[in-house]
């Protein structure tokens, strides 16, 4: 899991009946390492109690500024100042308006006004509401003062009413923090990052291909990884069921020799591409145009003809990190010093795909890192942990350092 080392986010929930779902995004930021202070609007009091958050947050929750004042003079400027990251879920239509004007009428806006933190807003409220020209002109105005709207979506509303106006998932919200953080604080900030993910697929007729097992997953904790360190992510992707991490930029391709294309358009202007797809290293010679039927006989062969080398075509951006991985079930070092020389690459990731615990659709993964000066064997851990301990050669690299 990713980990919020202890960073600072306040959090204020305004009065909607989506404020339970504020819960639970307490209890997760929380979970993942945040110290979470909740500052709940009167109205929002209305819906959810002060003891739910400070349940699962093990903080107080804040409420009226007046009575808080009484406590700790100077509460509001505290929170606001030491905060790392703001975050309005669920903001309502009453509070992007305050938001928006600058009108420090509850503590929470108060804490925004005394803050240079960034600021995360996730409206929730009825389609109309949010449709509503005065609604959409203080949307406007705090995306031009550098807020990161998320959401509303679509779909079910308190009305009854099917539209948009629904709360953002509470993962999307996580992601858009986890975006703004690194962006302010991450040792890849205004560096360019290319991530490929998932297996390519080398269609045979309309409704078949060839491919493989990968599921993409350590292609997208590289690209979650990345993002998370500040990166201006670009992720190709073959098709996977993976959800789109928050904040990265989506090129989907489906062969390799899309792939192939998408890869040299993205690169040329990019610091560093981490190649965790995996490539079809073949494709059939003819599709047919139509779906093959069954016939009598007892075979069926299909020519298959090269795909192109992506890494070794990459070799045309000299001052490209570049970072391959080899998934073998044999001689895993040699095979990853022969990559690694073959297509003068950075970095080579070998892992063995028979190994419990690694390879293609596990959560986990165990590499060993090949590099000039030689070889780190990694133990089994998350893919987003190896993607971070990938990305902390990259950053070497990108300094003119080695490991």
């Amino acid at each position: 899991m990713y980990n919020l080392g202890g960073r600072r986010v306040l959090l204020g929930v305004a009065g909607s009946v989506a404020a339970y779902k504020a819960v639970d995004l307490a209890s997760q930021l929380t979970q993942m390492g945040a110290q979470v202070d909740v500052i709940l609007t009167k109205a929002a009091s209305r819906f959810i109690s002060p003891l739910s958050f400070t349940s699962v947050t093990r903080r107080p929750t804040y409420l009226d500024m007046f009575q808080a004042s009484l406590a700790e003079p100077e509460v509001h400027v505290q929170l606001g100042r030491e905060a790392d990251v703001l975050v309005a879920a669920p903001a309502t239509a009453s509070l992007l308006a305050r938001l928006s004007l600058g009108l420090a009428q509850d503590l929470f806006t108060l804490s925004v006004l005394c803050s240079s933190a960034p600021l995360v807003v996730c409206p929730a409220m009825d389609a109309n509401m949010w449709e509503h020209p005065a609604v959409q002109g203080h949307v406007r105005t705090l995306q031009e003062r550098g807020a990161l709207l998320v959401g509303p979506e679509v779909g079910r509303l308190a009305s009854g009413r099917v539209g948009v106006g629904r709360l953002a998932e509470r993962d999307t919200i996580i992601g858009a923090i986890r975006y703004v953080l690194g962006k302010r604080y991450g040792d890849l900030a205004a560096t360019r990052v290319v991530v490929t993910a998932g297996g390519t697929q080398e269609p045979i007729d309309p409704i078949r291909y060839v491919s493989n097992y990968s599921s993409g997953k350590m292609g997208y904790a590289v690209a979650e990884a990345a993002r998370d360190r500040g990166a201006q992510v670009t992720l190709v992707t073959a098709p996977t069921s993976l959800p789109d991490p928050y904040g990265v930029t989506m090129v989907r391709v489906r062969t390799a020799l899309e792939m192939r294309d998408a890869v040299i358009q993205a690169c040329q202007h990019a610091h560093a591409l981490i190649m965790a797809a995996a490539v079809a290293d073949y494709r059939p010679a003819q599709v047919s145009s139509t779906k093959i039927k069954r016939g009598k006989a007892e075979a069926l062969s299909i020519t298959l003809v090269h795909n192109p080398d992506i890494l070794a075509e990459t070799h045309v951006f000299p001052h490209l990190v570049r970072v391959g991985f080899a998934a073998e079930t044999e001689d895993l070092v040699s095979n990853a010093r022969r990559k690694l020389r073959e297509r003068s690459l950075h970095l080579v990731v070998a892992n063995d795909v028979t190994a419990p615990g690694a390879g293609f659709g596990t959560d986990t993964n165990k590499v060993v890192l090949v590099d000039a000066q030689g070889e780190e064997e990694l133990p089994l851990m998350t893919k987003y942990e190896v993607a971070w301990r990938i990305l902390d050669r990259v950053a070497s690299f990108l300094r003119g350092g080695q490991r």
